[in-house]
């Protein structure tokens, strides 16, 4: 089988689980994962027989298969179970559609091509499926963390006194971009938005976010309100480096703190205890642990060093301390509160404990691991340490 017709089958033993007939494809997301390429059209993935391709672009498409399944050239969605008719295949009873990645309109229109067949949110079900990566995929992530490690590895030497913060982002961008970064990454969650990543210096980590991410900055404008803000990068500040590395169409999440000469010691305090909070969720990411388990324990330990009131922010505190990631960030399963999830092999997971110190910023670290049957396996592999990029 191809990669993609194992996708395909994994998303139709959820289809049987569930007992739905068929799953219609639509968001560029789950079209790469099904098909390894996006298109504008949808895939319909019926329980048995051929799934069938409905593309409008892009346009020269003129094999009759194409990525292992039936191609069929169409204007309108409408067109769909006409199709269908002709060529004998049976409708549904019951349909899972993308209920977290198309609109209400498309949803309703959905629903009328379909009727009198049940619509219900298929969301779930892929994310299910996604979350455990096949050896193809794993491959993917650890490549894109071998390069995203590289590039951070040249941060130190992109730092120029008198430097802001957008001047070291643009920097990193452009070593991001000529290592072969894609220049865009996904990100599951309604209304959720940056550009290659985020750069916080000094206070600017504690600037609450209308974003779910760990942290968020003020950004340059109000309509990015994340990341860097143009400040000048001043001794005693950290420096908190948070791209995404997306070299593949497989994401990694990595996190790396900087400072400009010396911290305070209750930076450097924090920044030990984030190091000791992932050593210990490290040992946690086994299979059959539960992800709400894993954050609460970071959160104690948290509290056991009296930095509970910093932990993941100040005035805006995630609950969170780490996330599923692969085609995008933001994947199922989360480490975090209600999150009763059970871990299994194939999950890789961004863990990213962090602290905001009032007068310095965020210090803190990221790294991306994938859970394995007999442990796990870290996928972005750097020093950890806070490095002065005064030195």
């Amino acid at each position: 089988m191809t990669e993609q017709e194992i996708h395909i089958d994994k998303i139709r033993r959820e289809l049987k689980a569930s007992g739905v007939d068929a799953f219609l494809v639509t968001s560029n997301t789950n079209l790469y994962y099904t098909l390894g390429q996006i298109v504008m059209g949808c895939l319909y993935i019926p329980l048995k027989g051929a799934p069938v391709l409905f593309v409008r672009r892009p346009l020269g498409l003129d094999a009759k298969t194409w990525c292992g399944v039936s191609l069929q050239y169409i204007r309108k969605p409408e067109q769909i179970t006409e199709i269908m008719a002709e060529r004998g295949i049976p409708m549904p009873q019951c349909v899972m559609l993308e209920g977290d990645a198309i609109s209400h309109y498309e949803w309703i229109r959905y629903e009328t091509i379909f009727r009198p067949a049940v619509i219900i949110n298929g969301t779930p079900a892929i994310q299910r499926v996604r979350s455990v990566k096949t050896e193809a995929e794993l491959e993917l992530i650890r490549h894109s963390g071998k390069l995203h490690a590289d590039v951070y590895h040249k941060i130190p030497e992109l730092y120029r006194p008198g430097m802001t913060d957008l001047e070291m982002s643009i920097e990193i961008e452009r070593e991001m971009r000529r290592a072969g970064s894609l220049g865009f990454f996904r990100v599951f969650g309604q209304n959720m938005e940056i550009f290659l990543g985020s750069i916080l210096a000094g206070d600017n980590a504690g600037e609450a976010s209308p974003y779910n991410f760990a942290l968020g900055g003020k950004g340059m404008h109000p309509s990015l309100p994340v990341g860097a803000t143009g400040c000048l990068l001043q001794r005693g500040m950290s420096l908190m480096v948070d791209m995404g590395g997306n070299f593949t169409g497989y994401m990694t999440d990595m996190t790396r703190t900087y400072s400009i000469g010396k911290l305070t010691e209750k930076a450097y305090r924090a920044h030990h205890t984030a190091l000791e909070i992932q050593d210990e969720i490290v040992r946690m990411l086994r299979p059959g642990v539960v992800c709400e388990d894993i954050y609460n324990r970071s959160l104690e330990m948290a509290k056991h060093n009296g930095l509970d009131d910093c932990y993941m922010g100040l005035r805006q505190q995630a609950r969170f301390v780490g996330h599923g990631i692969g085609i995008e960030v933001n994947e199922f399963p989360v480490l975090g509160v209600r999150s009763r999830v059970e871990l299994v092999p194939g999950m890789v997971l961004a863990v990213e404990p962090k602290f905001v110190i009032e007068g310095v910023g965020a210090v803190g670290i990221e790294n991306t691991f994938a859970i394995t049957a007999n442990g796990v396996e870290k996928l972005t592999i750097l020093d950890e340490e806070i490095i002065n990029l005064e030195r």
